[in-house]
């Protein structure tokens, strides 16, 4: 790895400004850097510079004139499969859909390349995103750079791996189960997951509004800076266009001090997680009462809401299984198939039923976060396990689905909350443990400033190259 690819968005920012680099040596840094990558451990489903290259020597021109678009200008960046990029392929990791170049951008695609970010990649994911862990039958297993015979987790999982490895700074996740803060939480890195509508979208995911687009970065710093970029607006969306956008980096030094953060192992429902989650979560509870904050150890008024998540989850692949030709089925991951064929077969009500007890613990939420500024948990109760075909959770008897060792993640996605993976810290294998910092809906601020006194008191570490390499 070179010093270059160690460099955050805010390092190559600084050294930009100062003519130190220029983003034509960055960028080749970053191309070098995903082909090694690729090789070992299967990261991207498209790997294509020539755009960004004509683009790094349009930046390079605007930092010598300092006139740069912005603080990502330059800034190589990875996009995940399933987010439309125009004249690129979009086929969200699965062999039913053809690679017919993309006619436009999806809006936070186009605002991160008006901020002049070098787009030269696309990341792997499962088969339409349907699973917490990344392999499918387009592109096959991707690995966790801590230990490549272990998942890196999914679905962004090769977005993860790009920003793990030094890649690129920054990548683009989609979450509508914990497909951002999975891979964080497994490769050690930073992913935040924002209020769903905060970034202006097309909604064109099978599984609609559980879903938002949001950044994985190896610091608070750099994903604040590209949220703050991808929330701007787009007609193509009025509602989210209406919002205001905040200054997210200017806002990470205010700290935690006066702040009321619960801290709970269980979300009131959960088994309780090992000692080192356990230990983890101790830890950053420790961390933001010495920044200040008043800690609380409560549980929210949750309840195991896995059923109403299963539903709406599984009738929305219903609709993918549905609307896909006959002929072109057994292209599908069998796992998908088999969820999307459930989902099939449940009656028209069920869906309706799920919805309201999402509501229900939408309200539930609300009614938290007014007496807590801030919700401390485990990112996943488990470590990161074997990667494989087929391998979609660590033990069949004791999570049989998926949806069962990531009850921390899906609950926000139900809820709609903002919430963060932060990393802490490694268990006794070396693999890496995450905490999850939520706020109530559209206090993304909250969620980045929490998140910089957890990154400031466990500063994030890289995967040495003889891990994996």
């Amino acid at each position: 790895m070179t010093e270059l690819n160690r460099m955050t968005a805010t390092a190559l920012a600084a050294a930009y400004a100062a003519r130190r680099l220029s983003p034509v040596e960055v960028l080749e840094a970053a191309i070098a850097r995903a082909e090694t990558v690729q090789a070992k451990l299967n990261a991207f489903s498209l790997i294509d510079p020539a755009a960004a290259k004509a683009a790094a020597r349009e930046s390079e021109a605007r930092w010598r004139k300092g006139e740069p678009l912005g603080p990502l200008d330059g800034v190589p960046l990875a996009i995940k499969d399933n987010h439309g990029l125009r004249g690129w392929p979009k086929r969200s990791g699965s062999r039913t859909r053809e690679a017919t170049p993309q006619p436009e951008d999806q809006p936070h695609i186009a605002r991160l390349r008006e901020a002049g970010m070098l787009i030269f990649a696309k990341t792997t994911m499962p088969d339409l995103g349907w699973k917490g862990v990344t392999d499918s039958p387009l592109t096959g297993v991707t690995r966790n750079p801590w230990n490549p015979a272990m998942t890196p987790g999914g679905s962004s999982g090769g977005a993860a791996v790009a920003v793990a490895t030094g890649v690129c700074p920054i990548a683009t996740g989609g979450d509508g189960g914990g497909s951002i803060r999975i891979p964080a939480g497994f490769t050690g890195v930073y992913g935040i997951k924002p209020t769903s509508g905060r970034i202006p979208g097309l909604y064109d995911s099978p599984a609609g509004d559980l879903v938002s687009p949001g950044p994985l970065s190896r610091t608070v710093a750099d994903s604040a800076a590209a949220l703050a970029a991808m929330c701007r607006p787009d007609a193509r969306d009025p509602a989210a266009s209406a919002l205001p956008v905040p200054d997210f980096p200017s806002l990470l030094g205010a700290g935690v001090k006066g702040l009321t953060v619960a801290v709970s192992p269980t979300l009131g429902f959960t088994r309780r997680p090992d000692p080192v989650r356990l230990a983890a979560l101790e830890g950053a509870a420790k961390a933001m009462e010495a920044a200040g904050a008043r800690v609380v150890w409560t549980d929210p008024k949750l309840w195991n809401a896995r059923q109403p998540f299963v539903t709406i989850w599984e009738a929305a692949y219903a609709l993918a299984v549905m609307t896909t030709p006959a002929e072109r089925l057994p292209l599908f991951d069998p796992g998908l198939l088999e969820v999307g064929r459930r989902g099939l077969a449940l009656p028209a009500v069920a869906e309706k039923l799920a919805q309201a007890e999402r509501l229900r613990l939408m309200h539930a939420m609300i009614a938290f976060h007014r007496e807590h500024d801030l919700l401390l948990c485990p990112t996943l109760p488990i470590a990161a396990f074997p990667a494989g075909h087929g391998i979609n959770t660590p033990d069949p008897h004791l999570y049989p689905e998926w949806y069962d060792w990531t009850p921390y993640t899906w609950t926000f996605n139900l809820t709609k909350q903002p919430c963060a993976s932060v990393p802490w810290g490694f268990d006794d294998a070396g693999l890496p443990v995450g905490v999850q910092v939520v706020a109530t809906h559209f206090r993304e601020d909250l969620v980045l400033r929490g998140s910089a006194v957890l990154e400031a008191a466990m500063p994030v570490e890289m995967p040495p190259d003889r891990l994996w390499s």
